[in-house]
């Protein structure tokens, strides 16, 4: 799954920002926003694009198929058709945005900024990768842990048309399917300052809608590729959640902080092992050796946990809608209206009843 190397990946766009904002100034609202409408000058209609045949022959060949995804999301999926995925943009680098992760030393919790338009999220999202990875320097001096990662694809949350950009027509696609699934659910819902709901929601409508569309489009390998992605991806992430464990059981200690270093690095280390124990057993890919690198840090993993954690409620929730995917979409609607906390409790409840069944 493309979500590896950029799940942290797919990315609420923070294309608006205002000076008054903490830690938001004038540089980082101008790179932003001259970002944005740069792509947005460079969208020509998807039919266009594949009737020119100065353009790749492969990347006519996905912008047809990716016609048939869009059109999958609509009729199938209920996903939002407000004109989004129908123009292309052709940019000069291989991510369009490098999103910039960070949290304290000491603790799992993500650093957060705060937007009008997207709320509060856990990344700062830059164009121009040099200055993502300058920002993520300035913060490592401070002190905190970061994780900078280039992403594919962004979402405005329905504010302008989402062009397809050339970013993700690498993917192959049944990736690109579930990449253009999750953008869209982020148009269906999403909550200012709740990133944890916001990715757990887009990443089962992404899960389901990539199974339906695999099993509509009789693509048994690929479905069957995807479907040990998620079995290996599920291992992977069991790891994770002892290791998060055991880091917050060691970050509540009163330890100096020589000490508390001592032992993270120790945790980290056994987890690395106990990833490349369990990854000899698989005989072949997918791989996620790039989560459980030298860099596997407190950013790293809070990046995933923001993306995952919910998840299995989640899908608890449209179990108990019968796969029903608008009576899904209500009960999600209803949760979004209700206050952070009570949003957690219904979530925590959802997973429990998951575990249970």
């Amino acid at each position: 799954m493309k979500m590896m190397s950029s799940k942290a990946g797919r990315a609420t766009a923070v294309f608006l920002c205002v000076t008054q904002v903490a830690g938001c100034g004038i540089g980082y609202y101008w790179q932003a926003t001259t970002g944005h409408l740069k792509i947005m000058r460079e969208r020509r209609p998807v039919a266009e694009v594949i009737a020119d045949s100065a353009i790749d022959h492969e990347v006519r060949e996905r912008l047809a198929i990716s016609g048939e995804i869009v059109d999958f999301a609509h009729q199938a999926l209920h996903l939002p058709d407000n004109g989004s995925y129908r123009s292309y943009a052709e940019i000069d680098r291989p991510y369009v945005v490098s999103n910039v992760f960070a949290a304290p030393e000491f603790s799992l919790e993500p650093r957060k900024w705060c937007f009008p338009v997207a709320g509060c999220v856990s990344y700062r999202g830059y164009f121009d990768a040099a200055e993502a990875r300058e920002f993520a320097e300035r913060l490592s001096g401070q002190g905190d842990d970061v994780f900078v990662v280039g992403v594919t694809a962004y979402s405005t949350l329905g504010r302008f048309d989402d062009p397809l950009l050339s970013t993700m027509m690498e993917l192959p696609p049944y990736q690109l399917a579930g990449l253009i699934f999750h953008e869209l659910a982020h148009q269906r819902v999403y909550v200012k300052g709740d990133s944890k709901f916001n990715e757990g929601f887009a990443s089962l409508v992404e899960r389901e809608g990539l199974s339906r569309w695999l099993r509509s489009v009789d693509d048994e390998e690929s479905l069957r590729r995807y479907r040990l992605g998620l079995d290996r991806l599920s291992q992977a992430q069991n790891l994770l959640i002892e290791v998060k464990a055991d880091l917050d059981a060691l970050y509540a200690r009163s330890l100096f902080d020589v000490e508390k270093r001592a032992v993270k690095k120790e945790i980290m280390a056994g987890v690395r092992q106990a990833y490349h124990d369990m990854r000899r057993s698989w005989g072949g890919p997918p791989y996620f050796d790039h989560w459980f690198d030298s860099r596997l840090n407190n950013a790293r993993i809070a990046a995933m946990s923001t993306y995952d954690d919910y998840v299995p409620a989640f899908r608890a929730l449209l179990q108990n809608e019968g796969a029903d995917l608008n009576a899904f979409y209500d009960q999600v609607a209803a949760m979004a209206a209700l206050s952070a906390d009570e949003r957690a409790a219904v979530l925590q409840a959802l997973h429990d009843s998951g575990d249970a069944s």
